[in-house]
């Protein structure tokens, strides 16, 4: 701690201190730092990312990791360390499998004599025997707008983050292969004219795909956890146009009264409908009684925000919804006019159907030697993520 306390004071801060032979590795959560000590040329990685895993099954536990609900459980928490890790070496860190075999009732803990089928299994992240009598697959792709817009209107800063979240009810041991309109995939098979394709960056994997698989035929092919997982992210730094187009004329009539209009567009095709959008426009800190009328939505006073909060339920595609807000100031603020530059505005909405990208799900097939037919469900959604336009004031 000292190390740390020193490392903070110079501003050098690191997850891993060397101290002679001897390497700190460590992660903070809440209230608590998680520490691995090695003497020897270690794969750090691969020690950091078991840290964080340790976190997971901790919550998994606990509902909440910190300080005193580790000290509640510190009984559970030397069991569960017990098996994570052998003579230094990590063994499986699946919070579900765990569970089956280190069952907890408050503070008291039972353990089977027999670990389950997992812990011995090549396939550690699902167990053995698992049995739906509907068998259904559910993959949501989940794509986040990030964005940054200036005063100008000039776009900074955009960039796309998409998921493949799922939900799998399969009973058995599935294999299940999974398509995408990827453009490298496609130029190998001599496709890439015909049809649209995307370039897909920084991919991440759960850890049952098949990574082997991918890297030779770009086939995403794995045996899914029981339940609901990350199969799959990715980021792609292409240039989005907004999809939701916000600007503010500030109107100052004067010294102690000022006025907002706000247009409010959507630049997506008509066929698609944003919803649960939230446009939040910061408002001085000392504003009085603001006065709001909107062509669509409501508007609403949030002063632990310092912000005007427009709610509209659906936005159609191709449309221009309008927003009037007058308020005042004190007028001894107001004279000596010390206001400095507004936050930006915040928004955030929801569009089903619809992804930025243009990902496509080609193919999604379950095989299982029982020969049961699985019903796959796919849908698609873009979501705004850290989406930002700066007032022109």
């Amino acid at each position: 701690m000292a190390k740390v306390t020193e490392l903070e004071e110079n501003g050098g801060m690191s997850p891993v201190i060397q101290d002679g032979p001897v390497s700190y590795i460590y992660i903070q959560y809440s209230n608590l730092y998680l520490l691995a000590l090695a003497r020897s040329n270690v794969n750090t990685a691969a020690i950091l990312v078991f840290l964080h895993k340790l976190v997971e099954i901790f919550k998994h536990y606990f509902q909440e990791l910190e300080e005193e609900s580790l000290r509640d459980n510190f009984v559970i928490a030397y069991e569960l360390l017990d098996e994570v890790m052998d003579y230094g070496y990590p063994q499986f860190t699946e919070a579900k499998i765990l569970s089956e075999f280190i069952k907890t009732d408050a503070y008291r803990m039972a353990v089977q004599a027999r670990p389950p089928m997992a812990v011995t299994n090549a396939v550690s992240w699902r167990n053995e025997g698992i049995h739906y009598k509907k068998n259904e697959v559910f993959l949501d792709v989940v794509e986040s707008v990030n964005m940054l817009v200036n005063s100008n209107g000039a776009i900074v800063r955009s960039e796309v983050v998409g998921a493949l979240k799922m939900r799998a009810y399969l009973s058995g041991m599935p294999e299940c292969k999974l398509g995408l309109n990827d453009r490298v995939l496609f130029e190998a098979q001599g496709r890439a004219s015909r049809q649209k394709a995307i370039d897909l960056e920084d991919i991440k994997f759960h850890q049952c795909v098949r990574l082997a698989s991918f890297e030779r035929d770009r086939t995403i092919s794995f045996i899914p956890p029981d339940g609901s997982f990350d199969l799959m992210t990715y980021r792609l730094s292409q240039n989005v146009k907004p999809l939701i187009w916000v600007e503010c004329q500030v109107e100052r009539h004067s010294r102690s009264r000022t006025e907002y209009l706000v247009k409010a567009r959507s630049q997506f095709k008509d066929r698609s409908t944003a919803t649960s959008v939230e446009i939040q426009l910061p408002l001085p800190p000392d504003a009085i009684s603001p006065q709001v009328r909107t062509t669509q939505g409501n508007a609403t006073y949030a002063p632990e925000k310092e912000a005007l909060v427009w709610k509209i339920k659906n936005f159609p595609g191709g449309r221009e919804f309008l927003l009037r807000c007058k308020f005042g100031l004190p007028s001894v603020e107001a004279e000596e006019e010390v206001h400095g530059r507004m936050p930006p505005i915040k928004i955030k909405f929801e569009i089903p159907y619809y992804t930025i990208s243009g990902i496509q799900v080609r193919y999604l097939k379950v095989v299982e030697r029982s020969g049961y037919q699985a019903l796959p469900w796919v849908r698609y959604i873009t979501t705004a993520g850290d989406y930002e336009l700066r007032m022109n004031t």
